[in-house]
Parts: structure tokens; sequence; C-alpha cells
């Protein structure tokens, strides 16, 4: 039985539309761990995730935090290792060691690259009058890098034919661009990996509209 099960059902704290508890939502969908979701507002209010509360689950006032096992974990990258470490069946990374690496590889530069210059706080100080630009600027150049890299790596998925981290960090940063009206047109390898995996149950579960926080306007 798993050290989970022992000790109740994980509890993810989410925001519906946060890439990085996205790709957590995925990674627990595909590797069937079952667990509840605790919204976090990072909108209502000046942000619920800077409250006092949310502060002692996460310092740095983000999502997501998976409460596990027993422990809070913080970091979707390292939230994700942990559940490929404790929960190995399923497997989000090859056993190849160069796949492995070049999981890691794609998965750096969304989660380190692209993702926290387009983030929520980062375009807050940006401002509003150039958030837009701003943001587009660094997708774009971040996901030119991408399809490079999958160029080399990728083929049914970013890396062989498996699922693997990389695209549980991939699809969430192509809805973003999506938000940000990217052209997406430039980066065909990541449009055929996006339509792959736009059917698939886990990603599915885990959109942004499938969520209990989600508005009901955004679905429309």
């Amino acid at each position: 039985m798993e050290m989970s099960s022992l000790m109740g059902k994980p509890i993810l704290y989410s925001y519906w539309r946060s890439s990085c508890s996205w790709r957590v939502r995925i990674a627990l969908n595909l590797k069937e761990i079952h667990y509840d979701i605790k919204p976090v507002s990072l909108i209502k209010s000046g942000g619920e995730q800077h409250s006092n509360e949310y502060r002692e689950v996460n310092p740095m006032e983000q999502v997501p935090a998976l409460h596990i096992d027993g422990a809070t974990l913080v970091e979707s990258l390292s939230i994700m290792h942990y559940l490929e470490e404790t929960r190995p069946h399923r497997p989000l990374l090859p056993n190849d060691c160069i796949k492995r690496a070049k999981v890691r590889e794609i998965c750096e530069v969304i989660v380190s690259g692209i993702q926290p210059l387009q983030n929520l706080t980062v375009l807050i100080h940006v401002g509003e009058e150039k958030k837009n630009e701003w943001a587009k600027h660094w997708i774009k150049r971040g996901l030119r890098a991408v399809e490079k890299l999958l160029s080399a790596s990728a083929a049914k998925y970013c890396v062989g034919d498996d699922i693997t981290m990389a695209d549980c960090c991939l699809i969430p940063q192509v809805f973003n661009a999506r938000r940000f009206h990217v052209d997406l047109r430039p980066y065909p390898i990541i449009l055929r990996i996006d339509r792959e995996l736009e059917i698939h149950p886990a990603f599915i579960a885990a959109h942004p509209n499938n969520q209990p926080d989600c508005p009901p306007e955004a679905t429309k």
C-alpha cells in the first residue's frame, strides 16, 4: 500500500490557470494518483497566495504545493521528480541516460527560461501597457529553442514515443502562448505534439477548464 494511502489523499494547492500547477496535475493523472485540489486564487483580494496562512504552506507565495506522504512539497519540477522517485510505475523519465538528460533539458528551458518571465508577478511588475509585448517576446524566444531541441529528440512525443515530464511542461506553455496570441506556426513539432496530447485523458482532466476553481465565463 502506498504511503499516501495510509496518510490520506494527497492535497494539491492549485490555481486553475497556473501552468506550474497544471504540470503537476498532469503528472498526478498520468501516474493515476488520486488527489484533492485546494484552490488558491492568485487574483482574489490581492491574491490568496500572499496570505499568512498560505505562506506557511509555500514561503515563495506561489502555486503549486503538494501535501503528500506526510510532507508538503513546493516547486513543480521538484514535485514531479519526487513522484517519479516514489511512484516509479508509469515512468515519466526514460531509462536511457541521454534521453533522461534530454527530458530534463526541455523541462529546464520551459520551467526556467520561459514560464517565470511571463508569470503573473512578473507581468504585474512590467505593467499593463507592456506586459503583452514582454510575454510574447520571451515565449517566442523560448519556443524557438524548444522547437530546435525537439527536432533532435521528438518522435510521437517530446522525447521518443513515451510521455515524459517534458510533455507535462510543454502543453501548459503552449496554452500560455495562445493566451498571449503568439503565432505558433513557426513551431510545427510543438503543434503536432500538442495535437497528440490534447485528446489524452490525463491531459484533458488536468486542463484549466476542467478545474473546480475555473470561472464559468472562461469555458465559453
